[in-house]
C-alpha cells in the first residue's frame, strides 16, 4: 500500500510554490499518495503559535524576503518578492478549487502550482473567480465546473475537516507535511520527507 503524505498549506504560500516541484517529484519517485489539504490560515495558525507575515516585526518581514530571494535563486524558480496581489484578498476559494479538483481525480497538484505561480510570478489575482477559472482551463480542466464545485456541501465539509485536523495536529505554518510518524514544516525540510518515503519503500519491498 503506498505511503500517504498529507500536505497542509495555503494557496498564498510562496514556500509551497517553491517546494511544489520537488514534492511532486518525490511522490512520483517513491510511488506515494499525496493528499493536498488546503486550510484557513487565519482560523488555524494563531491558535498554534503562527504569526501572519504582515503582522510580524519589520526585521522578520525583511528576512522573509531575503530567504525567498535566496531559495528562488537556488531552485531556479522565478518569484516576485512583492507581488501585486499578495496577500490576496481571499485565497480560501483557490484552496477549495484545488480540493474539488482532487476529489474529481484531476491533477490537483498541477492546478495548485499553477495558481501559486499566477500569484507569485504572473501578477494575477487568484481571489477573482474569473482568474481561477481561466487558470484551471489553461491546465486542461473545466474551469467553470471547478468554480462551481468550490462551494458545494461536500467541498465545504472537507474544508472544515481540514481546518479541524490542522488545528488538532498543531499546524502553525505552510506547508506542513505529515507521513506516518513524520511531521515537518517548510519546503526547506523536504529532504527529510524524501528520506522517510525511501525508507518506507525499502521496508515494503523487503
Amino acid at each position: 500500500m503506498p505511503e500517504t503524505v498529507d500536505c497542509f498549506y495555503t494557496l498564498s504560500s510562496p514556500w509551497m510554490y517553491l517546494g511544489g516541484p520537488r514534492l511532486a517529484d518525490m511522490i512520483r519517485r517513491h510511488g506515494a499518495r499525496l493528499v493536498l489539504r488546503p486550510y484557513d490560515f487565519l482560523e488555524v495558525v494563531p491558535d498554534n503559535g503562527g504569526i501572519p507575515l504582515r503582522t510580524r516585526p519589520l526585521a522578520r518581514q525583511e528576512y522573509h524576503a531575503l530567504e525567498l530571494d535566496r531559495w528562488s535563486a537556488a531552485l531556479g524558480l522565478p518569484l516576485n518578492l512583492r507581488p501585486r496581489f499578495y496577500p490576496p484578498s481571499d485565497q480560501r476559494p483557490a484552496g477549495r478549487m484545488v480540493m474539488a479538483a482532487q476529489a474529481q481525480g484531476l491533477d490537483a497538484m498541477r492546478l495548485s502550482h499553477a495558481l501559486l505561480r499566477a500569484l507569485w510570478v504572473e501578477e494575477r489575482d487568484i481571489a477573482l473567480p474569473e482568474t481561477r477559472a481561466a487558470i484551471a482551463s489553461e491546465n486542461g480542466m473545466d474551469g467553470a465546473a471547478l468554480l462551481t464545485a468550490e462551494d458545494t456541501p461536500a467541498t465545504m465539509a472537507e474544508w472544515g475537516a481540514n481546518n479541524a485536523a490542522a488545528t488538532a495536529r498543531g499546524v502553525f505554518g505552510s506547508p506542513t507535511f505529515f507521513s506516518g510518524d513524520l511531521w515537518i514544516w517548510g519546503q526547506d525540510r523536504l529532504h527529510f520527507l524524501d528520506e522517510h518515503l525511501g525508507q518506507r519503500r525499502r521496508e515494503h519491498a523487503a
